[in-house]
């Protein structure tokens, strides 16, 4: 009689339950913490638009956007003065931030699996150095002057769609774009375009247009108004969506172009379609925003210490992180100081710096 060896056969069962409940528990995991974020980011909220020199409590900031969105009645009078600072001043920019903090997050978990870097982040592609050579030519020398009021963030769009088909012209070779030369190319437009910039300061005579530039260049949401929310805000909460339904083909091309191919992912095709993506909805950020360094740095890597790799996972929990992040650090902006205002992308860099360090001892490996 031949002994057969069952045990394979029994622990195989075994397995497949021990993976279907580790699955579930993360998914538990995921669930607890998208909760507990959307949670935080909906009390977040009126409290962020109640700060300011003029201190309103959250509960009459809840009541006046109530009232303004469904219609309904004011529980408590509301002076004309709390109305305007709270809808036409407060609203509308903490909401942008709130927007481009998500969009800046999920860029940057995109952009990380896109080169497979972990250092990288949104305006590694040059679309930053776009968008400013774009805000200076109609700062400076009022390109785009007849549109309008919309001439500042026309001009920084188009200038960072410009850099983004530089970048594009330049990594495609042979019909491909592997990450090494996406890298190489994002770097080299964009200090061509930051000389560009530079030069048009130089060229100015207006002392204050130089300075208008810098400012915008550090980032801030000074100028958000509610035609910067509904312009802006779809393009970001579309180009978020889609990274979101590519989930999976991220975590394939964050393994390997190898792995990619073997599950059937196209890695040059899925990395230009990727390139384009995250260049549409980073041009729409830095258009109304300018340039907010470290959070599409920093912010991914929290998030993959709270849920995992698994970008299905990360990207939701990347984006509630990022909108609540910038929220607070532009409360400290415009309050800080007050009356002047902090440029946006100092809070935040005085922020993610140490947390930079952190990752930076956290992914140290001693020499051999």
């Amino acid at each position: 009689m031949i002994a057969v060896d069952t045990a394979p056969l029994d622990r195989a069962p075994a397995v497949g339950l021990r993976d279907d409940l580790d699955h579930a528990r993360r998914r538990r995991h995921t669930g607890r913490w998208m909760a507990g974020l959307a949670g935080l980011l909906v009390g977040t909220l009126p409290i962020a638009v109640g700060l300011g020199p003029v201190a309103i409590a959250p509960g009459t900031v809840a009541q006046i956007a109530g009232h303004h969105l469904v219609g309904w009645p004011l529980a408590l009078p509301a002076s004309d003065a709390e109305d305007s600072i709270v809808w036409l001043v407060r609203m509308p920019r903490v909401l942008l931030g709130a927007t481009v903090g998500a969009g800046l997050a999920v860029t940057g978990v995109a952009l990380q699996a896109m080169v497979r870097n972990v250092l990288a982040d949104p305006y590694l592609l040059g679309v930053t150095s776009g968008a400013s050579t774009g805000a200076a030519a109609s700062i400076l020398f009022g390109v785009a002057a007849g549109v309008g009021a919309g001439s500042l963030t026309l001009s920084a769009f188009v200038g960072a769609m410009i850099a983004t088909a530089a970048v594009f012209l330049l990594a495609r070779v042979g019909g491909r774009v592997t990450s090494i030369r996406l890298l190489l190319a994002g770097v080299a437009v964009g200090y061509v375009l930051s000389a560009a910039t530079s030069f048009l300061i130089f060229a100015s005579d207006s002392p204050e247009g130089a300075r208008a530039v810098l400012f915008w260049m550090l980032g801030s949401l000074s100028l958000a108004n509610w035609s910067s929310v509904t312009v802006a805000g779809p393009v970001i909460l579309v180009c978020l969506s889609v990274l979101t339904v590519w989930g999976r083909r991220l975590d394939a091309l964050a393994i390997g172009d190898d792995t990619a191919q073997t599950l059937g992912v196209s890695p040059a095709r899925l990395r230009t379609q990727a390139l384009l993506v995250v260049a549409l909805c980073v041009g729409a950020i830095v258009a109304v925003s300018g340039g907010i360094g470290f959070v599409g740095l920093i912010v991914p890597h929290v998030a993959r210490l709270c849920v995992g790799g698994v970008h299905r996972r990360v990207i939701p929990v990347a984006a509630l992180i990022g909108a609540i992040f910038l929220v607070w650090a532009d409360v400290i902006a415009r309050t800080a100081f007050d009356p002047r205002e902090l440029p946006l992308g100092i809070v935040t860099a005085i922020v993610g710096a140490p947390m930079l360090f952190v990752l930076i001892r956290r992914f140290h490996t001693p020499a051999t």
